[in-house]
């Protein structure tokens, strides 16, 4: 699969992935080095990306969707 432009649109398909991947790799460890107080969105964190991880193993649309939204809420 060839890499897309900004300007092109990402399919839902390929859009929770790249989500999925910000939130592990770059927000998570940054909520660990807070300690203790990140431990809370660490593990609200954790259970959107369990949640989206299922989503797109049953390949349910609509879980998809609410996943992503989700996601999109987790900032540094």
């Amino acid at each position: 699969m060839s890499e897309r432009t900004p300007s092109q649109t990402l399919t839902l398909g390929e859009a929770l992935p790249r989500e999925m991947t910000r939130v592990r790799d770059v927000l998570m460890p940054q909520y660990l080095e807070i300690g203790p107080p990140g431990m809370f969105a660490l593990a609200l964190m954790r259970q959107s990306l369990d949640a989206a991880a299922k989503a797109l193993a049953e390949g349910d649309v609509v879980a998809m969707l609410r996943a992503i939204e989700g996601l999109k809420g987790f900032t540094s």
